[in-house]
This record gives C-alpha cells, sequence and structure tokens, in this order.
C-alpha cells in the first residue's frame, strides 16, 4: 500500500498532457491517469493544438500518439518542441503507437522519445512505464532550469553532483553533460568525458561525440576513422551516418558522402534534413536525377514540419533549370517568397530567379531581376549571409554590373578574409566577368585591409590601451558583423579588460554575443573553446 501511496501522490503532483486524435483514446488514457492519482491533465487532438498547449505550459509528462491524422504527426510535434526548446531534458516524451514498422521506430528514435509504448494499452503498462520515464526526470528539473537560463557552468556543476550517486540515471546525465559541453565548445572537457567513457565501455553515442569533437577542432580524418566504426559496428545508429556524410562533405569527398546518406535513408527515409542534404550533396556532384528526388521527398516530408525550410525549394528550383524546365523553376520559386517570410529568403529565391531567366536565355528579365537584387542588397547588406552575397554578386556580374558585383564581392571577402574556399569562389565570379586580374588585387587589398584593422587593435590591447582597443575591433564587428577573427578578437580584448578592471555587464553581454556568433558562423574555430573558458572564467 505504501508503494501505492507514493506512486498516487507523485501522479498528483505532476502536469500531463494526452495527444490523439480519437476522443475515445484521449478519454480512456485520462481516465487512468486519473485512477493513478493525476490532477493536472490536458488534452489536444493534433499536432497543432500540441505545439500550442506546449508553447504555454510546461508538462511533466506528454503521452503522444504518433499517427495524428492530417497536419504534424507525433514525430513532428515532439520535432518541433525540442527544436523550439519548448521541452526540455526533465520532460518524459513517450510515444504511443500501433505501429511497429522499423521505418517508424528508427525515424522517431531520432528525436528520441523517452519511451515507446504499443496499442493496445493497459492500466499496468503505462502506469509502470510512466513512473520510471518520470522517476529519470526527477533529477533533471535544476539542470534544465540552469541549462534555459544560460547559465552552463552551474548546469555542469548539477551534472557533476548528480552523476555521484546516479544509479540507473548515470546514461542520461552524462548524455546531458557531454551535450552541454560540446554546446558551449568546451572541445577538450568533451574529449576528455567522452574517452573516459568509451575506456569503460564502447557505446556509440559516445564515440560519435568524440568524433564530433574531432569534427568541430578540424580534425576529420580522426573523425571520419571514428564514424565509420560506429556505422560498421552499429548499422541502426543514424546520427553516424549523418556526421560522416557531413565529415566527407567537409574533405571533398561528395560521391562517399552521397552513398552514406543513400544507406542511411533506406533505413530511415523520413527526416527532412537527410533528405535535403542528400539532395544537396547531389546537385553539387551533378547527379541531377537523385538530387531532384530528395528535394521532392523534402518538400513532402516538410509540409508540417518545423524543419521546412526554403533551401529544398530553392535547390529543386536550380535542378529544373539545369533540366531546361524554366516554368516549373519560376513556379517553384514563387511559392517560396509565399512560403517563407524573410528578407533573406526573398533574396535567395529573387537570385535564383534571375539565374533561371539568364540560363534560359531571357536576358531583360534577368536583368530587371538583377537590379531588383541590388536594391535588396543595400538594404539588408550587414544580414546577408557570405554566399549568398556572392551568388547575388555572379548575378549582376553577369547581367552587365560589374561595379556594384565588385563591392558585393570586397564585402563578402572581408567579412570572410582567411576562408579560402569562399574566397576561391569569389576568384571565379571575377574570371567569369572578365575581371580576373583586377579581382584578384581588390580581393588581395581587402584581405590586407581587414587584416590590419585587427593587427591594429591587437597592438592597443597589448600597449595596455584596452578601451581603444575595443572601440577599434567593436567599429570593426559594426561594419564587418560576419567576420569570425574580428569578433573573436573583440570578446578577448573585452575578456581582458575585464580582467583588469572588474566585471562589466555590458562587455559580458557583447562579448558572449560575438562568442555566440562565431559559434553560429565556424564552430569548428579553434580558439573558441579556449575563449568560452576564459569569459566563464571572470568573477562576478
Amino acid at each position: 500500500m505504501a508503494i501505492i501511496s507514493d506512486a498516487s501522490s507523485l501522479f498528483s503532483s505532476k502536469s500531463f498532457l494526452i495527444v490523439d486524435d480519437f476522443q475515445g483514446m484521449r478519454s480512456m488514457m485520462r481516465e487512468m491517469l486519473k485512477a493513478f492519482g493525476a490532477k493536472d491533465i490536458d488534452m489536444c487532438s493534433n499536432g497543432s493544438e500540441a505545439i500550442a498547449q506546449i508553447g504555454k505550459s510546461k508538462y511533466d509528462v506528454v503521452l503522444c500518439d504518433y499517427n495524428l491524422g492530417s497536419g504534424r504527426n507525433g514525430q513532428q510535434v515532439l520535432e518541433e518542441a525540442k527544436f523550439r526548446n519548448l521541452i526540455g531534458p526533465s520532460t518524459a516524451w513517450i510515444m504511443v503507437t500501433a505501429e511497429k514498422t522499423s521505418e517508424m521506430v528508427l525515424g522517431a528514435a531520432e528525436y528520441t522519445p523517452d519511451d515507446y509504448i504499443i496499442k493496445p494499452i493497459n492500466e499496468t503498462t503505462i502506469k509502470t512505464r510512466i513512473l520510471k520515464a518520470m522517476a529519470k526526470k526527477e533529477a533533471l528539473f535544476d539542470i534544465e532550469k540552469a541549462a534555459k537560463a544560460k547559465n552552463h557552468t552551474k548546469a555542469l556543476a548539477l551534472c557533476d553532483e548528480q552523476l555521484k550517486n546516479a544509479g540507473s540515471n548515470t546514461t542520461e546525465l552524462l548524455r546531458i553533460k557531454t551535450n552541454l559541453l560540446l554546446s558551449t565548445s568546451h572541445y577538450e572537457g568533451a574529449k576528455q568525458l567522452f574517452e573516459q567513457i568509451l575506456a569503460v565501455r564502447d557505446v556509440p553515442w559516445a564515440k560519435t561525440g568524440l568524433a564530433k569533437v574531432y569534427f568541430q577542432t578540424a580534425d576529420y580524418d580522426t573523425a571520419r576513422s571514428l564514424l565509420e566504426e560506429v556505422v560498421e559496428e552499429h548499422r541502426s545508429y543514424l546520427e553516424a551516418y549523418d556526421w560522416l556524410a557531413k565529415t566527407l562533405e567537409q574533405i571533398g569527398e561528395l560521391s562517399e558522402a552521397q552513398r552514406v546518406l543513400v544507406r542511411c535513408a533506406e533505413l530511415s527515409p523520413n527526416s527532412v534534413m537527410r533528405q535535403r542534404t542528400l539532395g544537396e550533396i547531389a546537385q553539387k556532384r551533378g547527379d541531377l536525377d537523385v538530387a531532384e528526388k530528395a528535394f521532392r521527398k523534402t518538400l513532402v516530408l516538410g509540409e508540417h514540419s518545423v524543419l521546412k525550410t526554403h533551401h529544398a525549394y530553392l535547390g529543386l528550383a536550380k535542378i529544373c533549370s539545369d533540366k531546361n524546365n524554366p516554368a516549373e523553376a519560376l513556379k517553384i520559386l514563387s511559392s517560396v517568397q509565399k512560403e517563407f517570410d524573410s528578407a533573406e529568403t526573398t533574396l535567395q529565391a529573387k537570385v535564383a530567379e534571375g539565374m533561371v531567366y539568364r540560363k534560359s536565355g531571357d536576358l531583360v528579365n534577368a536583368k530587371k531581376v538583377a537590379q531588383e537584387v541590388a536594391a535588396t542588397v543595400k538594404e539588408i547588406a550587414n544580414r546577408v549571409p557570405s554566399q549568398i552575397s556572392v551568388e547575388a554578386a555572379e548575378l549582376m556580374m553577369e547581367t552587365g554590373d560589374k561595379e556594384s558585383a565588385s563591392e558585393l564581392l570586397q564585402m563578402a571577402v572581408k567579412n570572410n578574409h582567411e576562408d579560402e574556399k569562399l574566397i576561391s569562389l569569389v576568384n571565379g565570379v571575377y574570371t567569369k566577368g572578365n575581371m580576373q586580374e583586377e579581382g584578384k588585387k581588390l580581393v588581395e587589398a581587402s584581405r590586407k585591409e581587414v587584416a590590419e584593422t585587427n593587427n591594429r587593435g591587437i597592438s592597443l590591447a597589448r600597449e595596455g590601451k584596452l578601451d581603444d582597443a575595443v572601440e577599434m575591433l567593436r567599429n570593426a564587428k559594426t561594419m564587418l558583423p560576419n567576420n569570425t577573427r574580428i569578433l573573436m578578437n573583440l570578446a578577448y580584448v573585452m575578456v581582458l579588460h575585464m580582467q583588469k578592471n572588474g566585471h562589466n555587464n555590458t562587455l559580458i553581454r557583447e562579448a558572449r554575443e560575438s562568442v555566440d556568433r562565431v559559434a553560429k558562423l565556424n564552430p569548428s574555430e579553434k580558439r573558441l573553446s579556449q575563449l568560452v573558458g576564459m569569459l566563464e572564467a571572470l568573477p562576478g
């Protein structure tokens, strides 16, 4: 009786959400939960309602059916809830399903629900499984709270404290800790922890995590070797395939990367991101049929997914253009601008539209679109990703506006003066515009200008003129918000300033913003982990 009483008390203290498209199933599960002692129970009949509810209220347990009728399925609800940080480690997500196919199980497993319950369900099974899930999650609430507050030092300390007596929760705590270390660019700490885990037991998630560390620190050969071991020894561990393909792409082995993704897609074909990546790699290789099939699959899978993005639409439009079907390409690009409401996406779609006209020989419309692109670029100059800038410049160059194209290319170089791949793309655009020699000189001048600015800022810091150094690099960041070297040096000089003059909320905020920006632009930046550590070591 004591155990039943404790269980009843535990259920009464938790909040539950039931997601199922059948009224009878929702009612049955609600009555079961009430019989266990639960009082706080909400119900939803579809994915959209579920996301709205999870966005408004925090739930301790979510019981979600896999098939939810039209719209999002249970996998996509979980995917969106995690992607938008609507749920964290302390929420127990239990997938309820009548399906038993390997495709469904592997697909849902990519978004790591805490358990599956196969229909038909009974009171004993559901109660036992919920109690087990809640017991694991109980200890994670404070860690989740600290992580959401971006107090990573406290979150890591809480992980260490609980790992001393973790018992059955050890694996989940280790995964949370390693994810925290990776997400905050503490690569050396993550490496040491993964190696400790692997010294005890060869588990695929830890070996894949170690490979991520080597990838982020640009040791691609070691990352590849580890990931190849994982996919050979654990053939259903899908994350390893994705990272192996990413590693192979990074070192230029596109054919092998495509083979790996095809193999993975055969195991689990319903991943939006995997199909999109397969399409992009196949497109780079000129394998238009595979690329087209993957992009079309991406559009279907992404229709109700939070991972729906414009990239697959643009990729498919380019494929159609390359296959001499400009009418469908233009139709797809028109839908992009209706589906995605952002200036950057509109710009990319416009660039692609101009290229479709150019390729089909419609120079009048190509030039008209190029003029629209030039006007848009001026409006949102600092928000345009460098890759898009180069594509826009290529359109301008090919339609005769060499001056605007050259200005855009020089800005791209200044934001990426150490990125040899992008420099090569820029030189290629100049070559297409019959400006090869002039372009080389402009590229070198742009690179030199940024290098000198960086060097002056660091020299001022070394001379002890920290206020002047901060001001110079801050101005440089305003002009070149995507230059990782400037962002890193600005954060570093701000740390030096606070080490000498004490805590400063403004400098802390700006330094963290710069570091976060670098992590987004170039997560493999070698000094990132060291700089993060210096920031967190500051007193106050």
